[in-house]
């Protein structure tokens, strides 16, 4: 049997075998107590002379024959062996061979053999199969461990996907609510905390990546490893027991000496790894490791596996990474102590294996394996700390330089304690939160890592209390108040999802019914009735009507810090009257209801649209919609007095009444496109056609019409006429 210069390992050809390799090693195990078997069985025989040893030498040939494949290359070998069998059964023929030539053994060669190789054989083989068990116990372990991954990193996917639902439920609630602000600030503030659990869910498919590389190529393949050394241990042991019997067989039998020392020389060509060498040989398979994790979107939220990086993401991030990098050096130099300690155990166990040190190896494998999974579960926490910090580092940099951490410690509150961040009392049955041991800064546990990094560091109890009361008031403001936005957040365009089937199905794009593309595209702005020659004011509008209380005049209205007082107005500002009630419908645009007086900032410039101020607030509102009022002189300006009369609202203020006498709500003309929309494209009738569907225009032949879209490639196109967007035959129209 010729030797081979590096020894194949069952980590690195095997991969993924660690079942088939530990039932290969457990059959060798077993198989010793069938040797031990003979032995204690040849003592008998050879008690009885040489009259029955030639018949156990062939029921034991018979034995080998029935266990060959198994102990040669497994139960379930890829490759057929053919008629091979492994060095250790090649060995042990040559040893019943010579069983056969010994008949003539006497009464104490066998007491020798149970006192020196059974019995041996027993204790061997008891140690062995505890240490195999050691062995499936840790690759049982460490795969609940790769599971125990996947299921966290599923459970984080629900998380989000919790969390994406609980956004749509925040964004339809804003198109319903009665508060619009309030509901839109519960909205966007939904999306922060979305943003957060899709940051954790993006780290924890890194972190399970990283988890599964490390059981693949690293954890795995050394407990592998591991087992084929105990089975080649195994080996050597068994070597040396039949290297003890060939002696005693030396010694007792001269008239033998030629046929034990050939059994003693085939012993000594046993190797070790000849055996693995085999069964490796015959079950090489295809081995494909799984693939890496990947982000999958919510199918509520559609969502890309970019990282979420505003304000208040960067905020949780950098808390994230702050933890992580105060871990990870600790965790650096404690898997660094614990490698070197394992590193010096496999050496002594080289060493015993060399012949250089007399300890015992069973002992020395205890103790390696002991070690390994302390350095195990240390590493583990090395990795995810690792692989949580390049992951916000690459997205967002190292944003802890810099930050002011606040030197948070997990308390119980006893007394009413509001947290610093939210303004929401920390209550429930053991009112536990946080609060900083420098400036007494008090947040829920859920908070904490909301928390912007701007400790002002220690701080005296009279300064404490100064920034307790700054805090509580700043929180308090995040809060919308009943009435509206509060004082310090800009009034935000109404929110609309356009991109959605809803929005499709919903009936406001004219091609709903044909094409499912996206309704932004398919309901565009109109142009001013004044440029349209065939626009016509459209009537009242009988739908029902939501519950609305109009603001009160000017008059009533009192102006911010710093704006022009009530009823006073500078002489280079012209002023106009909203002939209609606009609601915003878009970034930049103010809502302003009919007859509110507001003063022009930026007149219409062709676009059709006018800046205006309202109040404190300015934006754009349509300038088809607003009157231009006469500059009145000085001496003609109007005096706010006791006199004026606030107007009654058509609307009562109760929810349980409506004020059926008050007139129809006028409807304003058609609205012009946003400022820097593309210009207007007309087109024009080839043939008559009329309508199949509330969805389609009727033409005449030449009649115009505005385009909206044209043919997407579905033989349709959208135009507009009166003041609404519908599908006409793409075929029957030509440019103009």
């Amino acid at each position: 049997m010729a030797e081979v210069d590096i020894a194949p390992t069952f980590g690195s050809e095997l991969k993924d075998g660690f079942k088939p390799a530990n039932a290969w090693v457990a059959n060798g195990i077993a198989w010793l107590d069938d040797i031990q078997s003979f032995y204690r069985e040849r003592s008998v025989i050879e008690k009885e002379y040489s009259a029955k040893l030639n018949a156990l030498a062939k029921k034991y040939f018979e034995k080998k024959t029935r266990k060959s494949a198994s102990l040669s290359v497994g139960d379930a070998p890829t490759m057929t062996p053919g008629s091979l069998e492994s060095a250790s059964l090649t060995t042990w023929t040559t040893h019943l061979t010579t069983v056969e030539a010994l008949a003539d053994e006497r009464e104490r060669y066998g007491n020798d053999l149970v006192a020196k190789v059974a019995e041996p054989l027993k204790f061997v083989a008891t140690r062995f199969e505890e240490l195999r068990k050691r062995h499936a116990e840790y690759a049982e372990r460490l795969e609940k461990e790769r599971d125990s991954q996947y299921a966290d990193l599923r459970k984080q996917k629900t998380k989000y996907d919790a969390a994406c639902q609980e956004v749509e439920s925040k964004r339809k609630k804003t198109e319903s609510a009665f508060d619009k602000a309030k509901a839109q600030s519960s909205f966007q503030q939904q999306i922060f905390d979305m943003n957060n659990v899709k940051n954790t869910y993006l780290i924890a498919i890194n972190v399970t990546n990283k988890q599964k590389e490390k059981y693949y190529h690293e954890y795995l393949p050394e407990v592998m490893d591991s087992l084929q050394d105990l089975s080649e241990f195994r080996t050597l042991k068994l070597n040396s027991l039949w290297t003890l019997a060939a002696q005693l067989e030396s010694t007792m039998l001269q008239q033998s000496l030629g046929q034990v020392e050939r059994l003693g020389q085939e012993i000594t060509r046993n190797q070790p790894h000849l055996d693995s060498m085999m069964f490796i040989r015959h079950n090489m398979g295809s081995f494909q490791e799984p693939p890496d994790k990947v982000f999958e979107p919510s199918p509520v939220w559609h969502d890309d596996e970019t990282m979420a990086v505003d304000e208040p993401a960067k905020v949780y991030l950098r808390n994230v990474l702050n933890k992580s990098k105060s871990q990870l050096g600790e965790l650096r130099r404690e898997v660094d102590k614990k490698r070197r300690e394992v590193d010096a155990m496999k050496r002594v166990k080289q060493n015993i294996r060399d012949g250089k040190e007399k300890k015992d190896e069973a002992t020395v494998v205890a103790q390696l394996f002991m070690m390994q999974e302390e350095m195990h579960q240390v590493d583990r926490k090395r990795l995810t700390a690792e692989v949580e910090t390049s992951t916000i580092t690459s997205a967002v940099g190292d944003v802890t330089l810099g930050a002011k951490n606040h030197n948070f410690k997990s308390q119980t509150f006893k007394i009413p304690t509001n947290c610093d961040l939210c303004g929401e009392r920390i209550w429930g049955l053991s009112a536990k939160g946080f609060d900083c041991r420098d400036c007494g800064y008090t947040c829920h546990s859920k908070c904490e890592m909301k928390v912007p990094a701007e400790c002002p560091g220690e701080q005296t109890k009279e300064e404490r209390k100064k920034l307790k009361q700054e805090r509580q008031e700043a929180a308090n403001s995040l809060v919308v108040k009943p009435g509206g936005m509060p004082d310090h957040v800009a009034e935000l365009p109404a929110l609309t999802r356009t991109n959605t089937a809803t929005s499709v199905n919903s009936g406001y794009a004219a091609s709903a019914q044909r094409s499912m593309t996206s309704p932004a595209e398919e309901t565009p702005p109109e142009i001013p009735s004044a440029t349209r020659p065939d626009a016509v004011a459209a009537p009242p509008s009988t739908a029902r009507k939501n519950r609305v209380i109009a603001p009160p005049p000017t008059a009533y209205i009192s102006e911010l810090p710093g704006s022009v007082p009530n009823g006073s107005s500078s002489s280079s500002e012209s002023k106009g009257r909203m002939s209609y009630a606009f609601e915003a419908g878009g970034a930049g645009e103010l809502s302003v209801p009919e007859g509110r007086e507001v003063v022009i900032i930026e007149p219409d410039n062709g676009t059709g649209w006018i800046k205006v101020r309202a109040g404190y607030k300015e934006g754009l509102v349509p300038a088809s919609y607003v009157e231009i009022l006469p500059a009145a002189p000085p001496s003609l300006a109007p005096q706010h007095t006791g006199q004026s009369a606030r107007p009654t609202s058509s609307y009562s203020n109760s929810g349980s009444s409506i004020n059926t006498s008050a007139p129809a709500k006028k409807k304003g003309p058609a609205v012009a496109p946003r400022r820097g929309a593309k210009k207007l494209k007309y087109v024009e009738a080839l043939y008559d056609y009329t309508a199949q569907s509330d969805a389609e225009h009727s033409m005449t032949e030449g009649e115009k019409f505005v385009l909206i879209k044209e043919d997407p490639g579905d033989g349709w196109a959208e135009v507009e006429k009166g003041g609404l967007t519908k599908s006409v035959p793409a075929n029957y129209l030509q440019a103009v």
